[in-house]
């Protein structure tokens, strides 16, 4: 079982499957018989990032962007539109014309944020559509190479006992998945972790190494460096299977939280009203560049697991998420405060 899930990651959607890919009703009916572009893109492409330059996502997007422009012969330009966890730049997305050249990358927050805005300025169940879900990169709990935890269930002991200090937890800040991620864990465990959120995973990791904060919830790839230096220690991922760039870290759900996961999603959007014919082009010419050696070679160096999906799920994933986020954050009480 082991091998076959092993294969089933890194065997990402055949071409099969993108060329065959139909559009499951993410668009609106009303533009079932309007003429569109015989091929995508005919112009340049915008792909609006929700976060600063530098981060994750952005990296993600430009790195997309370069071999997209060569691969399709039309220029592929990132725009910064970071403020409110990703809301602004959704926004914008959500009103641009429906026709493929503007595009929204994001991650899990996007189903995050309904749940601890009270005021998105869009509907993101119905104004945007997934196009294709390109990487994951989960979560990974990890403390200081010389802390006094040995193991996350010495972490989750330590937040049950009555009358002890809870331990302190750095997130990569308010209303995120890894503050999401931590408060699931304590809901399904009955530990209270103090939550010390920080403006983004790089400066929580300096409190975590330096010992300020007792363990942090970070994402993988932000935290490889340090781990594979010997700085932190890695206790465990928040996947529901173990992830390719951490193999020897088990899953919270292998420690015994069982049903526990979450695997923070990097994907494109597009406006809900964007025709089939195009979403149907997108996915085909996207998922044919996710699935070349070279393409998948680079994800995983850059520190994502690769998706193992038809695309045309990835909808589904964002609404499911917004279900599952909203139930999680009432139940735990997070707030953006």
């Amino acid at each position: 079982m082991h091998d076959r899930r092993w294969l089933r990651r890194f065997g990402v959607a055949t071409l099969a499957v993108f060329a065959a890919a139909a559009a499951v009703g993410v668009a609106r009916s009303d533009h079932s018989n309007k003429p569109v572009p015989r091929d995508w893109p005919s112009g340049p492409v915008t792909l609006v990032v929700t976060f600063p330059p530098g981060g994750g996502t952005d990296t993600l997007a430009r790195r997309l962007a370069d071999r997209l422009h060569h691969k399709l012969g039309q220029p592929f330009v990132v725009e910064n539109r970071s403020g409110a966890s990703g809301n602004i730049g959704a926004q914008a997305v959500a009103r641009a014309a429906a026709d493929g050249h503007t595009l929204l990358v994001a991650n899990s927050s996007y189903a995050i944020n309904p749940a601890v805005f009270s005021e998105l300025g869009f509907d993101p169940a119905q104004d945007l559509t997934g196009v294709i879900n390109v990487a994951y990169v989960p979560s990974v709990i990890v403390t200081a190479a010389e802390s006094r935890w040995p193991d996350l269930r010495t972490v989750v002991d330590a937040g049950r006992a009555s009358g002890a200090q809870a331990p302190a937890y750095a997130s990569c800040g308010n209303g995120t998945p890894q503050h999401l991620a931590a408060g699931m864990l304590n809901q399904s465990t009955g530990s209270q972790w103090l939550h010390v959120p920080y403006r983004g995973c790089g400066p929580a990791l300096i409190d975590v190494m330096s010992g300020t904060v007792d363990v942090g919830v970070v994402t993988a790839s932000s935290a490889l460096p340090h781990i594979q230096s010997g700085k932190l220690r890695a206790l465990a991922v928040t996947s529901a299977e173990r992830s390719a760039l951490l193999p020897d870290t088990p899953t919270v759900a292998e420690l015994g939280v069982t049903g526990y996961e979450l695997n923070q999603w990097h994907g494109l959007l597009a406006p809900a009203d964007t025709p089939p014919a195009i979403m149907r082009e997108m996915r085909r010419a996207i998922g044919e560049l996710l699935n070349e050696p070279a393409m998948q070679r680079e994800l995983v160096a850059m520190g994502y697991d690769l998706v193992n999906h038809d695309p045309t799920e990835f909808p589904a994933t964002i609404h499911a998420d917004l279900q599952r986020f909203a139930d999680a954050a009432r139940a735990i009480g997070l707030t953006m405060n």
